[in-house]
């Protein structure tokens, strides 16, 4: 592991010059895919052998001036200690929540599964450029390229394989979208344990794909509130047609965890582990763009539980701590949830049933129910703490985006530049481009990197409702919000 010495170390800077290749003895159909590979490549800054799989995860809390507020025992409202944690995580995981270590080792078994999707491609969406007729610069960070399609399975295969190195056998998560609980599947399936999964009853109605792909990894999948749970159970006797929340589906996984000594809880975004995890993304993207010469003015990425965003923004974080260089950073959330922009800030559970941990955070109430939203991924009543602690020491920005403008972005985007993005970084889609608007009027060349965080293959439902004309937008209740405000605890 890095010592305090390397702490703020500048991102290397790799070199470009191709080496001499022997294409004239590859056979003619060989040469033309080594030179597709090789021009996509060039188009992402990626070029052969520049750009390869992170060795270690960086903690944003190593370089921050303040440090974030301790979680809570949920009983005593006392600092956790590792231990409280125990029933939930193994040990490694454990001390990844806790560390203030500025970097983490990441295992050779974890890197040797990245290396099935990772380095993920930059992209210069040159194409979005033209049609919009800015004179800013485009970038978007691709992470659709992974096995289940998105930045998930980052964190799932470290989850999966600390846990089967302890000698657990089970595992269980939630998911709102099926994103995190396809990433957990497959990961799971490689190191061998089993995994069960809470998702939220909207999403599982909406994208039955992703549940049949959760059970093609030999997950077993249950729609949430389910009546598999105590809180399960309770949720349905209040709202027999409810439609479900990641605070809900939380609930019934940590109460299996937490009543099963075989069994551990896995977690999708949130946490600190979580977002240490997926720091691979902005250490890739730093060296994709310092090998083509551009360092980013405004970084924007979608926020829900907040690990998209904050593993594609902490490193340039740290660069912008360290003086080399100076981005606005953007977080882009849902009006129908708008957890940073309307909620509050201060100690609430994590979940709905009140069995997690008590995080300080942004929360519109663990209560809270956001309506059934295409993005179910954002559907979450809180933020990572620790995107929390970074938005209220005032180093990032955030707004809330209507449902139907992002997904006219989608079909901008997807007509321009090939990729169909899955509901979430439609948010980010939508910000950049009023971004790029602003740069026109003003005549500004600024270079905006986009957390593109995943494929929309399985969201098409979606598509064919905005197409249709049927997609409306939905906004939080102001009476249901200032009722689960109340049930905030008080600490």
């Amino acid at each position: 592991m890095a010592t305090a010495s390397t702490a703020l170390r500048p991102p290397r800077l790799p070199a470009v010059a191709e080496q001499a290749s022997p294409l004239h003895r590859l056979p003619k159909n060989r040469v033309v895919a080594v030179n597709v590979r090789r021009s996509f490549a060039a188009r992402a800054g990626s070029y052969p052998g520049n750009v390869g799989v992170p060795k270690q995860w960086y903690n944003l809390i190593a370089d921050l001036p303040v440090k974030p507020p301790p979680m809570l025992h949920p009983g005593t409202h006392q600092p956790l200690n590792p231990s409280d944690l125990a029933p939930l995580f193994p040990d490694e995981l454990i001390r990844q929540e806790l560390t203030e270590e500025r970097f983490i080792d990441i295992p050779d078994e974890v890197r040797d599964v990245y290396e099935l999707w990772r380095p993920t491609p930059l992209i210069r969406a040159k194409r979005l450029e033209k049609l919009l007729g800015t004179p800013a610069k485009i970038y978007y960070k691709y992470e659709g390229t992974s096995p289940a399609g998105s930045h998930k399975g980052n964190t799932a295969v470290p989850q999966a394989w600390y846990n089967a190195a302890a000698g657990v056998k089970n595992v269980v998560t939630e998911t709102g979208a099926g994103q995190w609980g396809s990433a957990l599947s497959f990961a799971s399936t490689l190191f061998g344990l089993n995994c069960e999964v809470w998702q939220v009853r909207a999403s599982y109605d909406q994208k039955p794909y992703r549940r049949l792909m959760m059970e093609t990894w030999g997950a077993k999948v249950h729609p949430s509130p389910s009546d598999v749970t105590e809180a399960g159970r309770r949720l349905l006797a209040a709202d027999p047609s409810s439609p479900g929340s990641l605070g809900m589906a939380i609930s019934e996984a940590v109460e299996v965890a937490a009543t099963n000594a075989d069994t551990k809880y896995c977690l999708g975004s949130v946490l600190n582990h979580v977002l240490l995890h997926q720091t691979v993304i902005g250490e890739e993207c730093l060296e994709q763009l310092a090998a083509i010469g551009d360092t980013p003015d405004v970084v924007i990425g979608c926020t829900g539980g907040g690990s998209n965003f904050g593993g594609l923004a902490f490193p340039f974080m740290r660069e912008k701590l360290a003086g080399r260089m100076n981005p606005q950073f953007k977080a882009v959330e849902p009006a129908a949830c708008p957890t940073l922009t309307k909620g509050v800030y201060t100690y609430d559970y994590g979940d709905t049933a009140g069995l997690t941990p008590l995080m300080k955070m942004h929360t519109l109430g663990h209560d809270f129910v956001p309506d059934p939203i295409h993005a179910g991924g954002l559907r979450y009543h809180g933020m990572a703490p620790l995107i929390s602690h970074v938005y209220e020491l005032g180093f990032m920005e955030a707004m809330s985006i209507q449902q139907t403008e992002c997904f006219e972005a989608a079909i901008q985007f997807a007509r321009t530049e090939g990729i169909i993005p899955a509901p979430e970084p439609t948010h980010a889609i939508a910000a950049a481009i009023r971004e790029a608007l602003e740069c026109k009027r003003t005549g500004e060349e600024k270079v905006i990197l986009i957390a593109m965080c995943g494929h929309g293959h399985f969201d098409l439902a979606a598509y064919d409702r905005y197409l249709r004309g049927d997609m409306i937008d939905l906004s939080h209740s102001s009476e249901k919000l200032k009722e689960s405000l109340g049930a905030i605890p008080k600490v």
